[in-house]
Order: structure tokens, then sequence, then C-alpha cells
């Protein structure tokens, strides 16, 4: 299984602070991933996936969004959202930099997933495809505030991931939500998940990527 090595950029601003995966043989894919609102680019859900698509030949990046380097614990504020998708582009960036990158995907998990949803309506051609799990449609018991006021704005082809009993939003709202966005998209249910996409241990994150890089296969091959 491939390694990983800190990537530390501060030339830019926000800086980028992730860990890059290199494959074996590239694939001329890179993949750019954000974590979670109380999370970090250490997340095992993350490491699984960036070491299941660069096994696969992607060469991954999994990012500390510009509020958790600034913030070791705690959820982003108000007012971070726009600096962090500059983050998520500057990452990017980088690692274009360190690898010949061909087609560039960018998603992440619950807001870090949000927020690249965000910066491709905002920017349609800053990336070539979506990878976006538990997206946050809604806070949970609050149906009412749903977070799709930019999803009629995106035209990147994505595959969304989601467990059919996450609170964030039932399998019926998202799928409404993604009817509203004028772009290839697929919706890959993980039965009896919860916002953590069920994820318990080693075995089980290995299994999961192994879904979600072939459902990712598919829709981008």
């Amino acid at each position: 299984m491939p390694g990983s090595e800190l990537l530390y950029d501060s030339s830019v601003q926000p800086a980028v602070r992730a860990y890059l995966h290199r494959p074996a043989t590239a694939n001329g894919d890179g993949l750019v991933v954000g974590h979670g609102a109380g999370s970090n680019a250490q997340a095992s859900l993350l490491i699984a996936l960036a070491d299941e698509f660069s096994v696969a030949g992607f060469t991954v990046l999994r990012c500390d969004l510009p509020y958790r380097q600034l913030r070791p614990y705690g959820p982003p504020g108000p007012g971070d959202a726009a600096r962090d998708r500059e983050g998520l582009k500057n990452a990017m960036a980088a690692l274009r930099k360190h690898a010949d990158i061909r087609r560039m995907f960018l998603g992440g998990h619950s807001y870090g997933g949000r927020q690249a949803t965000m910066l491709c309506a905002e920017q349609p051609d800053v990336g070539d495809g979506l990878l976006l799990l538990s997206y946050p449609l809604h806070p949970p018991r609050k149906p009412e505030q749903l977070r799709t006021q930019h999803l009629p704005s995106l035209r990147t082809p994505s595959l969304f991931v989601e467990g059919t009993r996450d609170p964030f939003g039932s399998i019926e709202e998202m799928e409404a939500a993604i009817r509203l966005i004028p772009a290839r998209t697929r919706l890959l249910k993980i039965e009896g998940a919860g916002h953590d996409l069920g994820l318990k241990g080693k075995s089980r994150g290995e299994d999961l990527a192994k879904m979600v890089r072939a459902a990712f296969e598919e829709i981008f091959s």
C-alpha cells in the first residue's frame, strides 16, 4: 500500500498543508479531498480513499482546510467558507506542481465536499469532476434549511456518496437536490450508514473505498 508525504506550501495564502499520495504508476488523474467540519486531513475515511485511489493510479492530496490550519479543534466559523474554498483551489494548484496531471478532480467529506461544490459553481473550469461524501444537505432535524442555492449553477459532473441513515439528508431529499444540477451525476447509496458512511474500522474503510472508487471510475471513465 502506498504511503504519503507531507506537503506544505506557504508561498500562497491561504497556505497549503496536505498529505500527498503518489501512485506507483500514475494514470494522469489527480484528486484533492477536504475533510468534514469537525475533522482534519488525518480522517480515516480520507486516508482509506487516498490509498485506494492511489493504488488505481491517481495522485491524491488530502488537505487540511485553512480554518483547521488556524484552529486544531472545533468547527469552521461563519466567515471561514470563502477562505476554505480558496484553500481548496490552492491545494489543486499545489498538486499540479508536484505531478503531471491530465484531469483534476475535487471533493471531500461533508463540509469539505460542500465547499468543493460551491467552488466549482463559482468557477466552472476549476475541476473535471467532483467526489462528494455525505453532502450536508441540511442541518440534522432542520430539513427546511436546505443548502442547495448554488446547485443550479453547478455544471461539474459529480458522484454523491450517501448513507441511507444520514441525518443531514435522506436519500429522497438528496435525489431531489441532485436533480437541480445541470450536469452528469450519480448517487451511490451506502445501506444502513449514517453521516460517517459506516466507517468503523480499517477493513470497513477499505471496503467502502473500493466501492467509491469503482463507482467513480464508472462515471468518469
